[in-house]
């Protein structure tokens, strides 16, 4: 199962609906709430990062028996220095959206500290591509 979802450029009015819709989405499988919120978290950071870094793009949710997977794509100018990107604290938002209360240099970490492991695929000029897992637990059997 997937949910695909677009996020727009720099649309605070937005901002927020694709992490809410996953939220609700998962809550209704019956999902543990505690993995439930991690999904959310790190959905939130990445719809933010490419809404405020990467030109709008888009984000898809899979669902497997094995895990949950969220991709993230974006149009924007890619990350230069990844290791100074997932250094907390550090941003490159203006100062118009840390007016906003955005930009506080936490999207990248906090993606990476909610996920199981994280995929970045990034190049100047080429967008940047993101994929979190998030593995589901295994029942025992009786």
């Amino acid at each position: 199962m997937k949910l695909k979802f677009t996020i727009p450029s720099m649309d605070f009015s937005a901002a927020g609906k694709a992490s809410t819709e996953a939220k609700r989405f998962l809550s209704r499988l019956g999902l543990d709430p505690g993995l439930v919120k991690r999904i959310a978290i790190a959905m939130y950071e990445g719809e933010m990062n490419i809404a405020i870094h990467g030109g709008g793009g888009g984000a898809e949710l899979e669902i497997s028996p094995e895990k949950i997977e969220l991709l993230f794509k974006d149009n924007g100018p890619g990350i230069a220095d990844l290791e100074l990107a997932m250094t907390e604290g550090y941003s490159t938002a203006s100062e118009e959206v840390r007016s906003m209360g955005f930009g506080a240099g936490m999207g990248m970490p906090n993606m990476k500290r909610n996920a199981d492991s994280m995929d970045v695929d990034s190049k100047p000029g080429a967008g940047t591509r993101v994929v979190l897992v998030f593995n589901l637990a295994k029942a025992e059997p009786s």
